[in-house]
């Protein structure tokens, strides 16, 4: 069992307040997920470089990829058994020590095999940073600063997703490759040493007992499912063989899971009881729509400004900022107004926006002027940061304290699932519309698709509680 740390856990003191230590625990907790976040954005630009240096096809290097990508899906379910049992704060530590292990190790591959090999070592690790992270926090803030602590640990995540291409380019552009990697090194031994001062630790060892079966069920389900979305924006589309088998082997894999999970109830990996509040279903149904909106337009627009308008790498990372500036502005506002504020009107309005901020690339055919569309991001930007808080904070305000790292492993696991469904399906269409339409027009017909997926973040939206309870979930 761990021992109690002399971090603070939440003050009992002025509940209300964001003391330091709180600030500091928050600081450290985020810096294992940005490094995750930057890494998958790092490397997606530096394929080519490793692909001539290999002599390796494409086909072949795609893995460096799904491999991490699949090594998430395949963990992140694991996040609250291993916090029961270990600890949170030494299975957070544990993960990140992994992560940097496998950074190093894929900056030291020899050939496309062991670099595969490798990143999905780093995936084991980084799959499981992020919700036990999340829990950690959740934990230490307690129900009354939910919604401004969830907010300060989302905003810097907003960046990554604009600083992984910029670094990367200047990674290819003036060192070599394999420092899209060994980067990790020295920023994960720094946020270690942060860490073992500054994160709460918490009892651990109240669940011995893995879920042997449940494992076999969901994480091979979860990675066949996500591998078959992964698949489908190739030739044939969702009726490829390659798209439909793991498709179909992976729903018969969840659904046996669905039922031993009934039986076995707050015994089972992923308590689906917890879907049974209102609160928690509402708030994790609308994360699963919003991974599939958001990393679906992700996928769009680095493409199009690269692929259309002949941007570099560097360029496309930096034309995307607006979107970024946006969501950290309104993430620190609405973080604000979580706390105090019902979360449905925020949470409508941050669709609205994102729907508006959207429309415009929908006219890309119309070659609308360039201010227009940065100012499209913005607000789309400042949509998504007006959802992010609020919604994070109705999934941990429906739960009780030990129950936070399994409701962590489940909203970040839907997410993940969402997000390959919604890139899945905008990729399928995009080809399509190639096939048949100048490469502007067929963006713009593409990016109606990204609206309808947000649009249908509106239907759990509708559900979600008029107020976030402050008392704890019994």
């Amino acid at each position: 069992m761990t021992a109690p740390s002399r971090a603070p856990a939440p003050a009992a003191a002025a509940p209300d307040r964001l003391e330091p230590a709180l600030l500091k625990t928050s600081f450290v907790l985020v810096l294992g997920p940005i490094l995750a976040l930057l890494d998958t954005t790092i490397v997606g630009v530096g394929l080519d470089a490793v692909a001539r240096d290999f002599h390796s096809p494409i086909a072949t290097l795609q893995w460096v990829s799904a491999g991490y990508l699949l090594a998430i899906s395949m963990v992140m379910p694991l996040a609250g058994w291993a916090s029961d049992r270990f600890g949170a704060r030494t299975m957070w530590m544990a993960s990140v020590a992994l992560f940097v292990a496998g950074s190093a190790l894929c900056g030291l591959a020899w050939s496309a095999g062991s670099l595969i090999a490798f990143r999905v070592l780093q995936g084991v690790g980084g799959g499981l940073i992020q919700p036990i992270g999340q829990s950690i926090v959740v934990r230490a803030a307690g129900p009354k600063r939910l919604g401004r602590v969830i907010g300060l640990t989302v905003l810097p995540l907003t960046f990554a997703p604009v600083l992984g291409p910029v670094l990367g380019g200047l990674i290819v552009e003036r060192l070599d490759w394999r420092w899209m990697f060994l980067v990790n090194v020295p920023l994960g031994l720094a946020t270690l040493l942060l860490a073992a001062r500054y994160v709460p630790a918490f009892a651990g060892g109240r669940s011995s007992r893995l879920d042997v079966r449940g494992l076999a069920l969901l994480s091979p389900g979860l990675a066949a499912v996500v591998y078959g979305f992964s698949e489908a924006g190739g030739a044939g589309g969702l009726a490829a063989a390659r798209v439909l088998v793991p498709l179909a082997a992976g729903t018969v894999l969840l659904a046996g899971y669905g039922l031993h999970a009934l039986r076995r109830r707050g015994a089972a990996l992923i308590d689906l009881g917890l879907f049974a509040r209102r609160g928690f279903a509402v708030a994790t149904a609308n994360s699963f729509l919003q991974g599939a909106a958001l990393y679906s337009s992700m996928l769009l627009l680095p493409l199009y400004y690269q692929q259309v308008e002949h941007a570099s790498a560097l360029e496309a990372g930096l034309l995307l900022a607006p979107q970024a500036l946006g969501t950290a502005v309104a993430t620190f506002f609405a973080s604000r107004l979580a706390d105090r504020t019902a979360p449905r009107p925020l949470i409508l309005t941050g669709i609205v926006l994102t729907l508006a901020g959207t429309v415009a690339f929908t006219q890309l055919g119309a070659h609308p002027a360039g201010w227009l569309l940065t100012l499209s991001l913005i607000v789309r930007g400042a949509g998504l940061g007006v959802v992010m808080a609020p919604g994070m904070a109705t999934v941990y305000a429906s739960v009780r304290p030990d129950e936070t790292a399994r409701a962590a492993g489940a909203v970040n696991t839907l997410n993940r699932v969402g997000g390959s469904l919604g890139t899945a399906v905008l990729a399928i269409v995009l080809q399509r519309s190639l096939d048949h339409h100048a490469p502007a027009a067929a963006y713009g017909a593409t990016f109606w698709w990204a609206v309808g997926l947000s649009a249908l973040t509106l239907v759990p939206a509708l559900f979600y509680p008029s107020r976030i309870s402050k008392k704890e979930p019994a």
